[in-house]
C-alpha cells in the first residue's frame, strides 16, 4: 500500500510541474522543488515495493531518498526567500542551507538517516520558511495565507507517521497515510504558487526586488 500511495504522490506532483506558472518570483526554485519532490516520491515507491526488505540496498536507497528530501527543502527555502524578501536576498540564506544539508549528509553517511534526523536537521529551515510567510501575511502578501495553509497540511500529514495510532483515522498504515496527506499538501502548495502573483519588474529599479505588485511592505 505504501508503494502505491508514494507512486500516486509522485505522479500527482509530476503532473503539477508543467502547471506551475513561470512568471512568478522564484518560479525556477518552485519548479525545482516540485521536480525533486516527484522524483523522491517515485523512488520511494520503488523502495517500499521492492527494496525495503533488502537490508543493505534498502539502507542505501533510504539514505539517498532522505537526502533528496533535504534538497526539496532547500529549493522551498530559496523560493520563499526570493518571493518574500526579493531576489537579491536569496544569497543570505544559502550558508544556513548548506549547513543543514551538510549535517544531514553526515548523518546519512553514518547509516543513521531517519524521519527524526530529517526533522532535527530541517527544523531551522522549516521555521525560516514558516516565519517568512507569517511575516509576509502580516504585510498582505497575496500568496501568504495559501502558502501557510499548504505548509500546515504537509505538517499535519507528517503527524500520521509520527503520532502512534494517527494513521488509523484513514484505515491504513502510517507511511500510506503520510503519502495521502502529502498529496493534499502538494496540491494546495501548487495552488498557492499559482496565486502568488507575477514578477513585479524584470529590470533594475526601485521596485526590481518587489515580490508582488500587491505586496505591501
Amino acid at each position: 500500500m505504501a508503494s502505491l500511495t508514494d507512486l500516486a504522490l509522485g505522479l500527482v506532483t509530476l503532473v503539477l510541474v508543467p502547471r506551475l506558472p513561470r512568471d512568478v518570483v522564484g518560479a525556477r526554485y518552485w519548479r525545482a522543488a516540485f521536480i525533486w519532490a516527484a522524483v523522491t516520491a517515485i523512488a520511494g515507491a520503488v523502495y517500499h515495493g521492492f527494496l525495503v526488505d533488502l537490508p543493505r540496498i534498502g539502507t542505501i536507497t533510504w539514505a539517498v531518498m532522505s537526502t533528496m528530501v533535504v534538497v526539496v527543502m532547500s529549493f522551498m527555502l530559496a523560493a520563499t526567500v526570493v518571493q518574500v524578501l526579493g531576489p537579491s536576498r536569496a544569497a543570505w540564506f544559502w550558508p544556513l542551507r548548506l549547513l543543514g544539508v551538510g549535517a544531514y549528509l553526515v548523518i546519512a553517511a553514518t547509516g543513521s538517516p531517519s524521519i527524526t534526523a530529517i526533522m532535527l536537521c530541517e527544523s531551522i529551515t522549516m521555521a525560516c520558511i514558516i516565519g517568512l510567510w507569517v511575516w509576509a501575511w502580516r504585510r498582505r502578501h497575496p500568496a501568504a495565507l495559501a502558502m501557510l495553509v499548504a505548509i500546515g497540511a504537509s505538517i499535519a500529514a507528517a503527524m500520521f507517521r509520527l503520532v502512534p495510532g494517527a494513521a488509523a483515522l484513514l484505515w491504513t498504515d502510517p507511511d500510506s497515510a503520510y503519502h495521502l496527506g502529502q498529496i493534499v499538501g502538494i496540491v494546495l502548495l501548487s495552488r498557492a504558487v499559482a496565486g502568488s502573483g507575477s514578477v513585479a519588474a524584470s529590470g533594475p529599479g526601485p521596485h526590481a526586488d518587489a515580490p508582488s505588485r500587491r505586496f505591501r511592505r
